[in-house]
């Protein structure tokens, strides 16, 4: 037991894992649901005497659950990336409940529920699904076009926009962006329309409300846009709009996805929790220790293990997770300025995990005989290489083809609309590249005035040092400084320590029909 006023700390220490065998099983449904504020996902959830597993019934026709294509009798598996086939009705329907205006479900036809129970198939196991299938918010493939969140911190000239009402295609549309202005270098184009203000619809709010809600958000403000196209595209298919169609790379600060593999003394860092603060958190971290070369800071707050969020986990729980995983895991933080835009917005971190993880290429593995696959406790995965560019260009009759954007009263400078074909292209430029040094000068603390000039100082010849956003976080958050020499990823060994594991514990409760 722990008092109420003391944190509670885990030693993420060494463990091995034998080797397991698992059998190839059914494959889950992977669907995201969005509803209006007000609304509901249009079924019950249900446990049923003489039936295992939580089921879908009474489904709404023409609800956002029946266009996705959940059918009476499913099995939801997973909530969000949590396993929850072994949870009480009670949690599951809070973790529905709890995920706000958008959800994922990984579920199961009845059929294939109930083989995969006689196979003795352990359902938990991602590794036990034969394949992923491809995940659809409300009946449409997640690859579809994406909405955009914008983050705008005023200027001293305001934000740079002005909106306007239409009434042939209803709603409230961005007008006049200042080239150069706060909406601008936030990723706001003309003829954007608003859906939500800080987490807030406003589709049916009149302009003098919508202008009021703007100017009650103070210095900074979350936007939720979509262009004309995007638009279009989901009106055609029915679908509410919401923050889980959207893109994050906008945004100018995300979570961090940090991948450890375990050293001599394990991973090298504390996870805490105290009652007094909700979430879970990383505390002290070892020097040179495979968590701080992974990138962990003290006081991140961890959101998601191995892509399974853990805020309703309790400590114990979280520490288990991360064990299970063998010698390598994988976790989802935020800092406290990330966690605060993102909860402005109204936005979990895991659309973040989601998008980058879906940008990442798929490996395919031979299907195995029989069925049945001999698991090691953890392989090693091939090692992504982050490396900078150095672009040299010569100006062409229209300039070096791109334009250099940032954020107001943010460092750090990034390239957008990159122009094919043009100096910048030939030179290996691309959008989204963070610019780490012009023509020789580092500009990461630079205002973006001080870039520009840089640049525009520089004459018919141009030398960039840029790295796409994963390589530019991923080489800061090892502490390497990015120069165009060759860079020095080289590990140096983990000193052994010893600490004293300390754990919490909650208890639950039952129900047994949720609508949702």
């Amino acid at each position: 037991m722990i008092a109420a006023d003391v944190s509670a700390s885990f030693r993420l220490g060494h463990q091995r894992d034998g080797n397991r065998r698992i059998m190839a099983g059914p494959k889950p449904r992977v669907i995201a649901l969005s509803k209006r504020e007000g609304q509901s996902y249009g079924f019950y959830l249900r446990i049923e005497e003489g039936a295992e597993g939580h089921l879908v019934r009474a489904l709404e026709m023409g609800g956002p659950a029946e266009l996705a294509g959940l059918k009476d009798g499913d099995r939801i598996i997973r909530v969000n990336g949590t396993f929850v086939d072994n949870l009480e009705h009670s949690q599951v329907a809070d973790l529905v409940k709890k995920s706000g205006l958008t959800v994922t479900f990984h579920v199961l036809g009845e059929e294939a529920y109930q083989q995969a129970k006689r196979n003795g198939i352990n359902l938990a196991e991602p590794q036990s699904y034969s394949a992923q299938s491809q995940p659809t918010m409300n009946g449409v493939p997640a690859a579809g076009p994406k909405l955009k969140l914008c983050f705008l911190l005023k200027s001293s000239s305001g934000f740079g926009f002005s909106i306007k009402s239409c009434k042939g295609p209803e709603g409230m549309f961005m007008t006049d962006v200042i080239v150069g202005g706060a909406a601008d270098n936030a990723g706001v184009k003309a003829g954007d329309r608003l859906v939500e203000i800080n987490g807030e619809n406003v589709e049916g709010a009149t302009h003098d409300q919508t202008v009021e809600k703007v100017k009650a958000a103070g210095k900074s403000v979350m936007f939720l846009l979509v262009d004309k196209d995007t638009d279009k595209y989901y009106k055609n298919k029915c679908i509410r709009l919401g923050t889980g169609l959207a893109t994050t790379k906008h945004l100018p600060m995300n979570p961090r996805i940090v991948e450890i593999t375990k050293g001599a003394s394990g991973y090298g860092f504390f996870l805490k929790a105290d009652p007094k603060t909700p979430g879970h958190f990383i505390g002290e971290i070892d020097r040179g220790s495979p968590a701080e070369k992974g990138g962990l800071k003290e006081m991140d707050q961890l959101v998601a293990v191995d892509g399974e969020e853990v805020n309703h986990c309790t400590h114990e729980q979280v520490v288990d997770k991360i064990r299970e995983l063998g010698n390598r895991c994988c976790l989802l933080v935020v800092d406290a300025e990330t966690d605060k835009m993102y909860k402005m917005g109204g936005v979990s971190p895991l659309l973040y995990w989601e998008e980058m993880r879906s940008s990442l290429p798929q490996m395919s593995n031979p299907e195995p005989e029989h069925n049945v696959t001999p698991v090691p406790a953890m392989a090693d995965a091939p090692e992504v290489i982050y490396k900078p560019k150095l672009c040299r260009m010569e100006k062409g009759a229209a300039g070096y083809g791109f334009h250099l954007n940032g954020i107001q009263g943010v460092h750090g400078q990034y390239i957008k609309e990159v122009v094919k074909g043009g100096p910048a292209d030939r030179a290996g430029l691309e959008d989204e590249d963070i610019v780490v040094e012009v023509n020789g000068v580092n500009i990461e603390e630079s205002t973006h005035e001080e870039a520009v000039n840089l640049i525009r100082s520089s004459g018919d010849t141009l030398v960039l040092l840029v790295a796409g956003k994963a390589a530019y976080e991923h080489l800061k958050a090892k502490g390497v400084a990015i120069t165009p020499k060759p860079l020095d990823t080289e590990q140096t060994p983990v000193q052994p320590r010893e600490r004293t594991p300390s754990v919490s514990s909650t208890s639950s409760s039952e129900s047994e029909d949720e609508r949702l």
